[in-house]
């Protein structure tokens, strides 16, 4: 799956899990890219936070193999994720500086 993809899908998720209060977006309108970038960061956090602990309670022998597997799974592609959206970011404001003014 190419970064673009990963991208648009992981934003989409994202997008339904906002749910819509008196700071959010209103029925119709699409949530606002600093919500979506916030809450993916907070993901990515979560999932890291999450990972380290399933490898922490291994390390005592109070968590499953499969659990750490699975918890360190979903925190790389959660950092998949952010590092493909700053590529593509990273990409977009160097086609526009190279734009003629």
């Amino acid at each position: 799956m190419n970064s673009a993809a990963l991208l648009a899908s992981k934003a989409y998720g994202i997008a339904g899990n906002i749910a819509p209060n008196s700071n959010g977006p209103k029925v119709g309108e699409a949530p606002n890219f600093g919500s979506l970038l916030a809450a993916q960061v907070s993901n990515t956090v979560d999932a890291s936070r999450a990972a380290e602990g399933q490898a922490a309670k291994a390390a005592v022998g109070k968590a499953d193999l499969v659990d750490v597997v699975t918890a360190i799974s979903a925190a790389e592609v959660q950092m998949e994720t952010m590092i493909a959206f700053r590529d593509q970011a990273i990409q977009a404001y160097q086609e526009i500086s190279r734009m003629a003014i």
